[in-house]
């Protein structure tokens, strides 16, 4: 199955990296965001990126300039043809997904793929608001998309076995690796990664330790990169509060609930890096 050209809707941070890392692999990629500043400011993100990896010697001046080439932006969907997969990468927001994948459906060539890079979203729910829910699979990239190696695929309850080896196919030669999940809330990483996080919200809350003192204890005590609150604030504690939520509420077990702090610096606008402030002030 062809997967030269594809379309990546939301030119935000994650859609600016995946975007990136299919040129850096030859595919034409189209750009999508109906915020004409957002899509431009995507855009250059992207060239940016292109050219440090040049600055660094990791990609060569020829090979840049077909990446840009190969580049295309565009306020609506409907204005690419001949798709061959699509990537959705915009907020976690269920209904805004499933009116973007009632859209895609018509966009995607018959034959096509419609992914989604959701972090919490079922798969099988999404799919169902299409007219093939065999072509619907879940690409969940890490941020930073062109550092991070990891790509989660998601296969929902009706995705085809030819759909999976193409996108595993994609993304291998996007330069990542792949692990398989099953379609349950959190999916693997923010199955273990959210609980964890929250509970570190909780050790806050009831004065365990200092921000400092448990990210420090975490990042010395188990060779973790970043302490979990202040990963919790890269994230956007909007974002990690959003998951919980899902969690809790489709396992339906009080082990997942939210952590009242977590919660009430959400209510503040505290959001973390994004916003200035969470855990730490930025």
């Amino acid at each position: 199955m062809a997967t030269e050209h594809i379309v990546v809707v939301g030119a935000g941070q994650m859609g600016a990296g995946i975007a990136q890392v299919a040129l850096q692999a030859g595919l034409r990629v189209s750009l999508v965001d109906v915020n004409k500043d957002g899509l431009a400011k995507g855009a250059d993100r992207i060239k940016a990126g292109l050219k440090k990896l040049v600055e660094k010697g990791k990609l060569d001046a020829a090979k840049q300039q077909a990446a840009e080439a190969n580049l295309a932006t565009f306020t609506s969907a409907r204005e690419a043809k001949d798709v061959d997969v699509a990537i959705e990468a915009v907020t976690e927001n269920e209904d805004l997904k499933r009116r973007i994948f009632l859209e895609l459906d018509e966009v995607v060539r018959p034959g096509g793929i419609l992914a989604t890079n959701t972090s919490s979203i079922p798969i099988t729910r999404i799919a169902a608001a299409t007219k093939r829910p065999e072509a619907v699979i879940g690409m969940h990239f890490m941020n930073p998309v062109p550092v991070m190696q990891l790509v989660e695929l998601i296969r929902g309850a009706a995705t085809s076995d030819e759909t999976y080896a193409t996108i595993r196919t994609m993304a291998e030669r996007m330069g990542k690796t792949t692990v398989v999940s099953k379609d349950y809330p959190g999916f693997i990483v923010n199955r273990i990664l959210i609980p964890m996080l929250n509970e570190a919200c909780f050790a806050l809350m009831e004065g365990l330790g200092t921000a400092e003192d448990i990210d420090t204890a975490m990042k010395l005590g188990t060779n973790q990169p970043m302490g979990p609150l202040q990963l919790a604030d890269f994230i956007g504690l909007d974002t990690v509060l959003y998951i919980a939520e899902v969690l809790h509420k489709g396992l339906g077990d009080s082990k997942y609930r939210p952590c009242p702090l977590l919660r009430q610096y959400v209510d503040a606008g505290w959001y973390g890096k994004k916003s200035g402030r969470g855990f730490y002030k930025y």
